[in-house]
């Protein structure tokens, strides 16, 4: 297999990479946090006049056309500038699930705004009690003279109080189904704030909210499928963002024990601190490779082996997410907590990162399970 990226790949990680670097200081991010928006318009708007905004969309809407290694270079440089804005849930996620389960006219309406940074989505498909699987929504959805009567509750839909749609999971008489509502709709209510590590989302609340024939996704009772493949997609774009989370935890560590001093020399050269680096390292680079393996499968054929394969590279890099977060903190000390120190961030939104989309346990569970199928049963098993 060859790894190495094309002229194009390493122009995209580049330029990803000088925005990043150049604009999305610390300060920056601080300053978009503490805000009323809770992000950075100015930077959304300069990764949509730059482009990057269209990678995740086909070519036909306007799009970059970027498969699933182009997500891991934009997301893992947004992951190593802590960047705050829903880049993952709207244009990988959201934007995914109406490529694939879209009507022509849907997709023309929508996919070149959400490309253009022009319309931004969000996907709410988490509900209490349904721990990361989709199928378990309790929203119901009924038909009725003006198309659909939608009630229900959900949580943490990330990006969910900036969206200018919400793609909403709700269960059918045929099975779960999913919908686009207008956040501004009589009976919709958002109730957002601030995640504990600085991204913002909504809790989503529907009571008696009327839904269009057109504004269903998809055949009803038919998103299941569309759901776990695109989540699939989302979790090898996180593999990366954590990728770039952790990259930038570890440099961080090890500057510090090359610049803090005691007993008259850098804490770095003593020998059970270096032997914590080297397990850090470790742990890294196994990461690394993960998030790869999961980047190269994202956009393959739903399978049994690409299931397997992404819930292994979730399972590796929440693991390694945890230990990063924990590590660094300790090597740095009372110092890794502060607010004004971005390691602390660091530390922060690599835990929440290994929860999203399913934690270490839920991943291995599933792997076990994929292990057990017997040979020439294809059935997918939620990722």
């Amino acid at each position: 297999m060859d790894f190495n990226l094309s002229d194009e790949q390493q122009m995209l990680a580049e330029t990803v990479q000088r925005l990043v670097r150049d604009i999305y200081t610390f300060e920056h991010r601080l300053a978009g946090y503490q805000s009323d928006a809770g992000e950075s318009p100015e930077f959304w708007q300069q990764m949509a006049e730059l482009g990057i905004t269209s990678v995740p969309i086909a070519g036909r809407y306007e799009g970059f056309d970027g498969t699933g290694v182009e997500n891991m270079l934009v997301m893992k440089e947004l992951g190593r500038g802590l960047c705050l804005e829903p880049f993952l849930h709207s244009q990988i996620y959201a934007a995914g699930l109406v490529q694939q389960l879209g009507s022509p006219e849907q997709r023309q309406r929508l996919l070149p705004k959400v490309s253009a940074g022009e319309c931004r989505l969000a996907v709410a498909d988490e509900e209490a009690g349904t721990h990361y699987q989709p199928d378990q929504a309790r929203c119901r959805a009924v038909v009725c003279e003006r198309g659909w009567r939608l009630n229900g509750r959900k949580r943490v839909v990330i990006g969910g109080d900036s969206a200018h749609y919400l793609l909403v999971t709700a269960r059918t008489e045929d099975g779960l189904s999913l919908f686009m509502v207008d956040p501004d709709a009589e009976g919709v209510r958002r109730i957002g704030y601030a995640c504990v590590d600085g991204p913002r989302a909504c809790d989503l609340v529907l009571d008696d909210v009327y839904i269009e024939p057109d504004d269903l996704l998809g055949q009803p009772g038919r998103a299941l499928s569309a759901l776990q493949y695109q989540r699939g997609r989302a979790l090898a774009a996180q593999c990366a963002e954590a990728l770039g989370s952790m990259e930038a935890a570890f440099g961080l560590t090890l500057e510090y024990l090359k610049s803090r001093q005691q007993f008259g020399s850098p804490i770095g050269r003593f020998q059970v601190l270096q032997h914590r680096m080297a397990d850090m390292r470790g742990e890294l680079e196994l990461a690394t490779s993960m998030a790869v393996l999961a980047a190269c499968v994202a956009d393959d054929p739903d399978s049994e082996d690409r299931s397997r394969k992404l819930a292994a590279a979730k399972f590796i890099t929440a693991r390694a997410s945890q230990m990063m977060a924990e590590a660094a903190i300790q090597l740095h000390g009372g110092i890794g907590m502060t607010w004004e120190y971005v390691l602390a961030h660091h530390a922060k939104r690599l835990v929440m990162l290994a929860h999203q989309f399913g934690d270490d346990d839920f991943h291995l569970s599933h792997y076990s399970a994929l292990l057990e199928t017997p040979a020439g049963n294809q059935q997918s098993v939620a990722v």
